[in-house]
C-alpha cells in the first residue's frame, strides 16, 4: 500500500508524512506547519468585558487584527444569568475563541480533561481581588473568627472558592469539602446573581467575589456589603492561584498562532490606553455594557479589577505558579485536584511558552 501511495502521490505529497496521517500519527515537522495549513480566519469571537468593548471602540482589535487578515471581531455577552465557568465551556465549545479565567478554575478545568492551553497569565495577585464579603447589616458576622458554623455560599471552581479556602484553613475554620466536613458549612452556588442575592436575603452567612464584577459592583457601591477578610499578601492565592489567565483550546492555537498574538497585542494596547485615560474609558465600558459610569470607572480603578492587570512575561514562573498553589491545595484538601492530579509533563505543556519571554509569538521585548 505505502509503495502505490508512493508512487502515484509522490509529486504531490510527502509520503512519509501522508503515511503518518493514514496511521493517526502526526510528526513534530508536521506539528510546527499547522499554523500555515490552517484556513483563513475571517472573524473571531470574543468575550464582551469592559476591556474589549474599549479595544473594538478604539479600534485597537482592527489594527492588529488587520493585519494577519481577520476582518471582524465579534464580542459575545455572556449575561448576568451564565454559570461561572460558562467561558470555558464556550471556548470548548467553539463559541468563542479565547476566554478570561482565574488560573485556580482554568486549571481545574485543565485537570478535568478541558484540552485547552494559557496563552497569557497575569502578574501575581492582590488582597482586594476576592475578599470575604457579609452583608452590611448583618451584626452577627464582622471577622472571620466569626464564622464557625456559618454558611458560605460561592462557586466552587471559582476564585470565590479558592480564596476563603485559604483563608478559613489559616484561621483554623476550614470550608467543607466533598469528603470531609469542616466548621464553616459550603453551598454551591455557580450564579454570582444568587450568590448576592442569598447573602443579601440571610440564606447565607458569607460569600467572597469580586467587587469589580458586574453583579458585586452595584451592591458594593451602595453599601449593601462589607469585607470581613482577605488573602494573606505572602498566602497562596495572592502570589500564586489568584492569578489571571487567558485560555484557548490547544489545537485552535496550534492553528493560529498570529491570531492569538494579535489578540494579546491588543489586549496589551487596551490596558495602557485605559490606565491613561480612566473617565473616557469608563464611558465606553458603560455605553456598550449598559453600566452606570460610577461602576465603570471602579472596574478600572479598583485595586481588585483584573481586565487591566500587567502580564507575567517568564513561562517558568508561570509553570511555577501552577505546581506551587496545586500542591498547596492538594496538601490541604482539595477534592477535585487530589482526584485528578496533573503530571509535571502536563503542567509544561499547559503554558503555551510560544507566546512568553522568548518564544516566536511572544509579545514581550
Amino acid at each position: 500500500m505505502y509503495a502505490l501511495l508512493k508512487k502515484s502521490l509522490s509529486r504531490l505529497f510527502n509520503p512519509a508524512a501522508l503515511l503518518a496521517v493514514l496511521l493517526g500519527v502526526l510528526p513534530a515537522a508536521a506539528a510546527g506547519d499547522a499554523a500555515s495549513a490552517a484556513p483563513p480566519l475571517p472573524s473571531i469571537n470574543l468575550q464582551a468585558s469592559p476591556w474589549t468593548v474599549i479595544a473594538r471602540e478604539k479600534g485597537f482589535f482592527k489594527e492588529e487584527f488587520d493585519k494577519i487578515g481577520v476582518k471582524e471581531v465579534k464580542l459575545i455577552a455572556a449575561g448576568a444569568a451564565d454559570l461561572l465557568g460558562a467561558e470555558s465551556a464556550a471556548v470548548a465549545g467553539g463559541a468563542i475563541a479565547v476566554a478570561q479565567r482565574m488560573i485556580y478554575p482554568a486549571t481545574v478545568h485543565r485537570s478535568n480533561g478541558l484540552d485547552i492551553v494559557l496563552i497569557w497569565v497575569s502578574e501575581p495577585s492582590n488582597r482586594y481581588r476576592a475578599p470575604l464579603l457579609a452583608k452590611a447589616g448583618n451584626k452577627a458576622v464582622n471577622s472571620v473568627a466569626d464564622l464557625d458554623g456559618k454558611k458560605l455560599g460561592s462557586a466552587r471552581a471559582s476564585c470565590y472558592w479558592a480564596s476563603p479556602f485559604e483563608i478559613l484553613e489559616k484561621a483554623g475554620l476550614p470550608l467543607d469539602t466533598r469528603i470531609k466536613k469542616g466548621r464553616v458549612r459550603y453551598e454551591t452556588i455557580d450564579n454570582p446573581t444568587v450568590m448576592i442575592s442569598s447573602l443579601l436575603s440571610g440564606a447565607t452567612d458569607v460569600t467572597a467575589a469580586h467587587l469589580a464584577a458586574t453583579q458585586f459592583t452595584g451592591a458594593w457601591l451602595s453599601g449593601n456589603l462589607k469585607i470581613i477578610g482577605e488573602s494573606p499578601d505572602d498566602g497562596i492565592y495572592v502570589n500564586h492561584s489568584g492569578r489571571v489567565t487567558y485560555l484557548a483550546k490547544r489545537d485552535f492555537v496550534e492553528a493560529y498562532p498570529e491570531v492569538i498574538r494579535a489578540f494579546l497585542l491588543a489586549h496589551e494596547k487596551t490596558r495602557s490606553w485605559a490606565t491613561d485615560h480612566p473617565n473616557e474609558a469608563a464611558a465606553i465600558i458603560s455605553k456598550e455594557l449598559r453600566q452606570p459610569i460610577e461602576a465603570a470607572l471602579f472596574q478600572i480603578t479598583h485595586l481588585g479589577q483584573w481586565d487591566f492587570m500587567g502580564g507575567e512575561p517568564n513561562a517558568d514562573r508561570a509553570v511555577d505558579s501552577l505546581k506551587a498553589f496545586v500542591a498547596w491545595y492538594k496538601a490541604n484538601g482539595d477534592d477535585i485536584l487530589n482526584d485528578r492530579n496533573l503530571t509535571d509533563e502536563q503542567f509544561e505543556a499547559f503554558v503555551a511558552r510560544q507566546f512568553f519571554t522568548g518564544g516566536k509569538y511572544s509579545i514581550y521585548q
